[in-house]
């Protein structure tokens, strides 16, 4: 990928549009563009935090890894995005592992060459924190999900975070939320069993809060789930 790419690509992400060019060609003069193949890691858990990395194209999952081998899924991230966060702000080690689910091109970007560019550029520091901040409330989010909810519910949330992040809005206002995730992965997702993941899909297919079309696909109404759980 060219310089000139690199700098388009870039110029698409939240985190550079209000740079003007002599601004994000200083991003882009640091930037490395690099074609990763399905099922390599970009990096693992415990490896030196050294790169923030943009995805131009393709799909990952982050993922942490306890003691014993048991996988939580962090997030699936597609193009658009960044990762990892803490990248800007912490010195140390990768927290958790890169893995490309689909082939992907993503660009790296230098954590210590990117910090004295953050230290030219105020717009940029701020801009930084905004991204940091929206994704830290995700997390609180989702960490006050597993700690007051119930199993049950936090499917019916998983579902519909899915559903406004992956999902594909058809004519008649429902999701589609394609067939990429397996149950094992749902249940990574919250920490709970691939067989009550099963079970609870199972019973919520019988009771019409979802649908499963013949290629395994759902589709989801969003609001009848959010009813479901007294969000609405």
């Amino acid at each position: 990928m060219k310089i000139d790419e690199i700098k388009r690509v870039l110029s698409e992400f939240t985190l550079f549009r209000s740079l003007n060019d002599t601004e994000l060609s200083k991003v882009t003069d640091i930037a490395i563009a690099r074609e990763w193949k399905k099922n390599s890691h970009v990096f693992h858990q415990g490896d030196p935090l050294e790169n923030v990395y943009f995805i131009f194209d393709g799909k990952l999952k982050i993922y942490k890894s306890d003691v014993n081998g048991k996988e939580q899924i962090v997030a699936i991230m597609k193009k658009g995005e960044m990762f990892p966060h803490v990248g800007f702000f912490r010195k140390g080690d990768y927290p958790a592992y890169a893995e490309v689910l689909e082939p992907s091109t993503l660009i790296a970007v230098p954590i210590s060459k990117f910090e004295n560019v953050l230290i030219e550029n105020p717009e940029l520091c701020i801009k930084v924190f905004k991204v940091l901040g929206e994704k830290i409330v995700d997390l609180q989010n989702r960490l006050e999900e597993q700690i007051l909810n119930n199993t049950y519910e936090q499917i019916v949330k998983l579902l519909i975070r899915l559903a406004q992040k992956h999902g594909k809005e058809q004519e008649d206002g429902t999701i589609l939320l394609k067939s990429e995730f397996t149950n094992k992965d749902l249940a990574n997702m919250i920490g709970t069993t691939r067989e009550t993941i099963s079970r609870t899909l199972t019973k919520m297919k019988k009771d019409e809060l979802i649908e499963v079309d013949e290629e395994g696909d759902m589709i989801l109404d969003i609001e009848i789930l959010m009813e479901e759980i007294h969000l609405i």
